[in-house]
């Protein structure tokens, strides 16, 4: 009470605005949470920001899912293309951003130069010919657009970040490294790959966010709904004739939040680690 005595007028209205603007962004996602345990009648007409009556059947006739097709089999399509996807970036990005920190070989500041180039490069530019390749290559209504590319390093983000990342690891251990009798691929495995592990959960993290989120691309190549991913599946929830289920779509949107919330939580320390590693030059 006596540090709360000492504080500054100027402290305490400080603090009070800041929570105000962190309620009002909130607010959305506090007011779906709070939709999912109301009817589709009170999501709309009700006036109260609490449910007048906590209602758990939107849980239920969501997790039912839609044409037959329950929800947990929605959940582990996201995780399966997700965890492959991890798997492709770490591997491919990490190899590429080695070959480009800590190996010489020729063109390399041109080849550098150009992978930039494609950070900038839209995605909606290649997706023609992409569906054209993929079409003929019999891939369509398949998970391998949407993981295959992943194996070939095409995250540039991922690829410049680790990059920087290895950069900013002392030439003093390389060296060392090669007086121990390391061979490149000894150097890359045992002593590059553990020092990076800050940027190897950056990458797994931000996949894994966009994997989960990502609803175009899935869009273009998933037809089957027993494929679908979570961010498919909730659209099948609204239904262009108006007969939409809006408790059961806001009750499923909450829990397919979960997952991103709780890699947030528990990994937030490294992605920060890994985001502002190489941006001050040790």
């Amino acid at each position: 009470m006596k540090q709360l005595k000492n504080l500054k007028p100027t402290t305490i209205l400080y603090h009070v605005l800041v929570l105000a603007i962190g309620f009002t962004l909130l607010y959305p996602l506090l007011w779906m949470i709070m939709s999912s345990f109301r009817t589709d009648t009170e999501i709309f007409q009700g006036t109260s920001f609490f449910p007048t009556e906590w209602r758990f059947d939107n849980y239920t006739m969501g997790w039912a899912g839609v044409s037959g097709t329950t929800f947990g089999r929605f959940f582990i399509n996201s995780f399966l293309i997700v965890g492959i996807n991890i798997i492709a970036n770490v591997i491919s990005c990490s190899l590429t951003a080695y070959a480009f920190a800590k190996r010489e070989f020729r063109f390399k500041k041109f080849l550098f130069a150009v992978m930039l180039t494609t950070m900038m490069l839209p995605m909606h530019v290649t997706l023609l010919p992409s569906y054209v390749m993929f079409n003929w290559m019999g891939w369509l209504n398949t998970y391998l657009p949407l993981t295959v590319p992943n194996f070939f390093a095409l995250q540039g983000f991922f690829v410049f970040m680790m990059t920087q990342f290895m950069r900013n690891i002392p030439k003093e251990i390389d060296e060392a490294s090669v007086i121990d009798g390391c061979n490149a691929w000894q150097h890359y495995l045992k002593v590059i790959m553990p020092i990076s592990i800050p940027a190897i959960i950056t990458t797994c993290i931000f996949t894994f966010i966009w994997t989960w989120n990502d609803f175009f691309t899935q869009m273009i190549y998933i037809t089957d709904i027993r494929r679908f991913p979570v961010s498919l599946a909730l659209r099948q929830f609204v239904d262009a004739t108006g007969n939409s289920s809006w408790g059961a779509l806001f009750a499923m949107s909450t829990l397919s939040l979960i997952p991103l919330f709780l890699v947030f939580v528990f990994l937030q320390k490294y992605l920060i680690e890994g985001v502002t590693a190489g941006s001050v030059k040790g």
